[in-house]
């Protein structure tokens, strides 16, 4: 049983997690974390760079010492960056310390949404759609394995993503045993 009462929000680049983050926080009277903004503050540069001098190897060794330090507080909502579910060790704290929601996004929707955004250095490529769809294919079941709930943000409007997972995040937290 968790104990915690924060939000995870895990899912792909361009799936929502910071606008519906920053909705679901302000909707409970909580603090938003943004896990990648958390790296770059930390450090004093940006995702692109920590990737240019360190290599996606050295950015996701900083992204699990974040998470490390952040998961422990109690009544946060977190934007999670979309590699983050990829080492063991993230994906257990994840899971231990709060409800994790999968904000699922089509392929389709992902490249629209970023496209024009040059913070997002795994789409420096030649062909960002097939990028992508590499990216569903490793981590969409590594994402449903841990999720608590999954919402669909390709069809759904962020407001109506936030009604659902609320709904859900009430009705799990109002049983018999739990905070």
């Amino acid at each position: 049983m968790k104990q915690s009462k924060n939000i995870y929000l895990i899912g792909p680049m361009g799936a929502g997690k910071t606008t519906i983050g920053r909705l679901l926080a302000k909707s409970l009277g909580v603090d938003f974390v943004d896990s990648d903004k958390q790296i770059e503050q930390r450090t004093g540069v940006t995702i692109p760079m920590i990737f240019e001098y360190e290599g996606e190897v050295g950015f996701r060794r900083r992204e699990a010492e974040v998470l490390a330090e952040l998961t422990p507080m109690d009544g946060i909502v977190m934007a999670t960056g979309g590699g983050s579910i990829l080492l063991p060790e993230n994906r257990e704290l994840i899971r231990r310390h709060g409800f994790v929601v999968y904000l699922h996004c089509p392929v389709e929707k992902q490249l629209e949404r970023t496209h024009k955004d040059a913070n997002r250095p795994l789409l420096n490529t030649e062909n960002p759609r097939q990028k992508l769809l590499d990216l569903f294919h490793i981590r969409e079941p590594i994402y449903r394995s841990l999720a608590d709930f999954v919402v669909d943000t390709g069809q759904s409007t962020s407001r109506s993503a936030v009604r659902q997972i609320l709904r859900v995040y009430h009705r799990t937290h109002s049983r018999p045993g739990k905070p």
